[in-house]
């Protein structure tokens, strides 16, 4: 492994670091073995007809394609080494230089630089702002609040309760959701109920590293930046968006114990104390890629 100084013209560009072919290739193989841990099984399912209720979320509300995610990138401050590596020109983010193939140091087209502009101020005020604790997972209960069993997005599953009692549970404690993309799939009646009336426009005013869909988010943000984001960190993301989504569904009125799914029961205080504690952990592991996302994103401004 070498490293090689960046071109006078973007002195700003950390020096880059040379792979050999060898070990970009392991990289790779090591990447798509890992992604295929998760998108094989899914795969399988919907060759089958099947839904599932937990896991289809990551390939369907987030509109990534199992064979975009299997794609390995290397992500900035990487030149390719070898003659392999000029399969990476088809991408226009691409180039070729004396010392192998690498991004663009302009990779990121100046039409794009407002949306990473506005990412980048998403995710330092996520940062900055202190985590809540106190949400209890109740907004999967607002998106079932007051409906039929017709309306009900996963219908094919049993609700752990009656609908009066489970609106019941709704009222007897205030919803404080502060994830906009959450609230918009309350129902009309459960809407009143949030603390807060959430809008697009005032997202970044609410987001906060508690919330279990900010940092599933994280995912979408990564993968919204590829191929300029290293292949690795979308994986770290979409790993840990898929594990918040177990417990963003065992913590709803759903029972998927059918499915191996022991719920969390928010409804009680012993249930809540669990949920906590694993929102604050989920909150731990989100923060560094959180982080990453911000460092990427400075890299890719300054360099366009």
């Amino acid at each position: 492994m070498i490293r090689v100084p960046a071109p006078p013209n973007h002195s700003s560009t950390p020096t880059a670091l040379v792979l050999p072919e060898p070990e970009w290739q392991s990289r790779a193989l090591v990447h798509e073995r890992r992604i295929c841990a998760w998108t094989d099984p899914h795969q399988a399912r919907a060759a089958r007809g099947e839904k599932h209720p937990v896991y289809d979320f990551l390939f369907t509300y987030y509109g990534f394609r199992a064979a975009w995610l299997r794609r390995w990138h290397p992500g900035p401050g990487l030149l390719l080494a070898g003659a392999a590596a000029r399969a990476f020109l088809r991408d226009p983010e691409y180039h070729e230089t004396d010392h192998g193939v690498s991004l663009r140091p302009d990779a990121l087209p100046e039409k794009r630089r407002p949306f990473v502009l506005w990412l980048r101020s998403l995710l330092a005020a996520t940062t900055e702002r202190p985590g809540f604790f106190g949400c209890f997972g109740l907004h999967e209960w607002a998106m079932v609040y007051r409906q039929t069993p017709e309306e009900v997005r996963h219908n094919q599953y049993p609700l752990r309760f009656a609908p009066a009692e489970l609106a019941r549970i709704v009222e007897a404690q205030p919803l404080r959701c502060t994830h906009y993309d959450a609230f918009r799939f309350f129902t009309t009646p459960a809407r009143p109920l949030n603390r807060t009336e959430l809008t697009r426009e005032t997202c970044v005013e609410h987001e906060q590293p508690g919330c279990l869909h900010a940092n599933m988010d994280l995912y979408k943000w990564a993968y919204k930046l590829s191929p300029l984001a290293p292949a690795e960190l979308v994986a770290d993301c979409f790993e840990l968006a898929r594990d918040i989504r177990e417990l963003d569904m065992r913590a709803s009125p759903y029972d998927l114990a059918a499915l191996g799914f022991t719920p969390v029961k928010i409804e009680t205080p012993e249930g809540r104390a669990d949920y906590e504690q694993q929102q604050r952990a989920f909150a731990e592991r989100a923060r560094p890629l959180r982080l990453r996302l911000i460092t990427l994103c400075d890299h890719l401004l300054k360099s366009a």
